[in-house]
Protein backbone atom coordinates (compact mmCIF):
# COMPACT_ATOMS: atom_id res chain seq x y z
CA UNK A 1 0.00 0.00 0.00
CA UNK A 2 1.34 3.50 -0.73
CA UNK A 3 -1.68 5.37 -1.68
CA UNK A 4 -5.05 5.63 -0.54
CA UNK A 5 -6.37 3.76 -3.01
CA UNK A 6 -4.69 0.82 -2.00
CA UNK A 7 -6.01 0.55 1.16
CA UNK A 8 -8.83 -1.48 0.30
CA UNK A 9 -7.31 -3.47 -2.91
CA UNK A 10 -3.59 -4.48 -2.90
CA UNK A 11 -1.27 -4.32 -5.35
CA UNK A 12 0.35 -7.81 -6.18
CA UNK A 13 3.99 -7.51 -6.88
CA UNK A 14 5.00 -11.03 -8.49
CA UNK A 15 8.17 -10.84 -9.64
CA UNK A 16 11.70 -8.50 -10.34
CA UNK A 17 10.01 -6.36 -12.94
CA UNK A 18 6.88 -5.76 -10.41
CA UNK A 19 9.62 -4.65 -7.87
CA UNK A 20 11.17 -1.97 -10.39
CA UNK A 21 7.50 -0.27 -11.10
CA UNK A 22 6.70 -0.36 -7.49
CA UNK A 23 9.95 1.92 -6.71
CA UNK A 24 9.94 3.92 -9.77
CA UNK A 25 6.07 4.53 -9.05
CA UNK A 26 7.38 5.80 -5.33
CA UNK A 27 10.49 8.04 -6.85
CA UNK A 28 7.55 9.71 -9.14
CA UNK A 29 5.28 10.43 -6.22
CA UNK A 30 5.45 13.21 -4.03
CA UNK A 31 7.20 12.92 -0.56
CA UNK A 32 3.87 12.74 0.86
CA UNK A 33 3.64 8.87 -1.16
CA UNK A 34 6.70 8.01 -1.35
CA UNK A 35 7.14 5.05 0.78
CA UNK A 36 5.11 1.42 0.46
CA UNK A 37 3.94 -1.27 2.84
CA UNK A 38 4.89 -4.71 1.78
CA UNK A 39 4.13 -8.14 2.53
CA UNK A 40 5.27 -11.33 1.50
CA UNK A 41 2.28 -13.69 0.55
CA UNK A 42 4.88 -16.87 0.98
CA UNK A 43 4.73 -16.22 4.98
CA UNK A 44 2.59 -17.90 7.00
CA UNK A 45 -0.39 -15.83 8.67
CA UNK A 46 -0.90 -14.98 12.13
CA UNK A 47 -4.05 -16.97 13.15
CA UNK A 48 -6.14 -13.65 13.06
CA UNK A 49 -4.93 -13.20 9.73
CA UNK A 50 -2.84 -10.57 9.55
CA UNK A 51 0.60 -10.96 8.15
CA UNK A 52 3.40 -11.70 11.09
CA UNK A 53 5.84 -9.15 9.28
CA UNK A 54 5.83 -5.45 7.57
CA UNK A 55 8.68 -4.32 5.73
CA UNK A 56 8.27 -0.58 4.93
CA UNK A 57 10.11 0.59 1.58
CA UNK A 58 10.76 4.46 1.19
CA UNK A 59 12.39 6.49 -1.24
CA UNK A 60 13.73 10.19 -1.64
CA UNK A 61 13.85 10.69 -5.17
CA UNK A 62 15.84 14.40 -4.64
CA UNK A 63 18.75 12.40 -3.15
CA UNK A 64 18.51 9.40 -4.82
CA UNK A 65 18.44 7.14 -1.59
CA UNK A 66 15.84 5.45 0.27
CA UNK A 67 15.18 3.38 3.71
CA UNK A 68 13.84 -0.27 4.45
CA UNK A 69 12.25 -0.95 8.02
CA UNK A 70 11.40 -4.63 8.65
CA UNK A 71 9.23 -5.88 11.53
CA UNK A 72 8.10 -9.15 12.68
CA UNK A 73 8.42 -11.41 15.66
CA UNK A 74 11.62 -12.71 15.15
CA UNK A 75 13.77 -9.79 14.08
CA UNK A 76 11.56 -7.12 15.78
CA UNK A 77 11.86 -3.96 14.06
CA UNK A 78 15.02 -3.21 12.10
CA UNK A 79 15.84 -0.54 9.86
CA UNK A 80 18.71 -1.02 7.08
CA UNK A 81 22.20 0.99 8.35
CA UNK A 82 24.58 3.15 5.94
CA UNK A 83 27.32 2.88 8.44
CA UNK A 84 27.87 6.71 8.52
CA UNK A 85 26.78 7.73 12.28
CA UNK A 86 24.12 10.19 11.80
CA UNK A 87 22.35 12.08 14.66
CA UNK A 88 20.08 13.67 12.12
CA UNK A 89 16.82 11.81 11.90
CA UNK A 90 15.04 11.38 8.58
CA UNK A 91 11.45 11.01 7.22
CA UNK A 92 9.35 9.18 4.98
CA UNK A 93 5.55 9.39 4.34
CA UNK A 94 2.98 6.77 3.76
CA UNK A 95 -0.40 7.62 2.63
CA UNK A 96 0.73 11.15 4.11
CA UNK A 97 0.94 10.34 6.97
CA UNK A 98 5.09 10.71 8.21
CA UNK A 99 7.19 8.78 10.48
CA UNK A 100 10.69 9.74 11.56
CA UNK A 101 13.59 6.95 11.23
CA UNK A 102 17.17 7.55 12.78
CA UNK A 103 19.69 8.76 10.88
CA UNK A 104 22.47 6.52 8.97
CA UNK A 105 19.80 4.38 7.86
CA UNK A 106 19.46 5.87 4.17
CA UNK A 107 21.06 3.86 1.56
CA UNK A 108 21.36 4.05 -2.43
CA UNK A 109 18.23 2.89 -4.34
CA UNK A 110 20.14 0.55 -6.35
CA UNK A 111 20.29 -1.25 -2.70
CA UNK A 112 17.08 -0.90 -1.70
CA UNK A 113 15.65 -2.33 -5.04
CA UNK A 114 17.87 -5.19 -4.97
CA UNK A 115 16.65 -5.92 -1.31
CA UNK A 116 13.28 -5.26 -2.06
CA UNK A 117 13.83 -8.25 -4.98
CA UNK A 118 15.81 -10.71 -2.60
CA UNK A 119 12.95 -10.04 0.42
CA UNK A 120 10.43 -11.36 -2.92
CA UNK A 121 11.96 -14.13 -4.33
CA UNK A 122 13.50 -15.24 -0.67
CA UNK A 123 9.88 -15.88 0.33
CA UNK A 124 10.03 -12.69 2.90
CA UNK A 125 12.97 -13.42 4.70
CA UNK A 126 14.96 -10.47 5.26
CA UNK A 127 17.48 -8.85 3.21
CA UNK A 128 20.98 -10.20 3.38
CA UNK A 129 21.80 -8.18 0.47
CA UNK A 130 21.96 -4.99 2.96
CA UNK A 131 22.85 -3.97 6.51
CA UNK A 132 20.34 -3.84 9.49
CA UNK A 133 20.30 -2.10 13.01
CA UNK A 134 18.06 -2.00 15.31
CA UNK A 135 15.12 0.59 15.51
CA UNK A 136 15.72 2.31 18.94
CA UNK A 137 13.38 4.66 18.66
Amino acid sequence: MFLNEHAGNRVLIEDADGVDRLIDALLANPASHAMAQVFSTARERLSSGMFDHELMVGVNAERSVGILAFMDGDAGNIVTDNGAPSLDSVWYSITGHSTEYPGGTEIPVDDLRRAVKEFLSSGGKIPTSVQWKPEAW
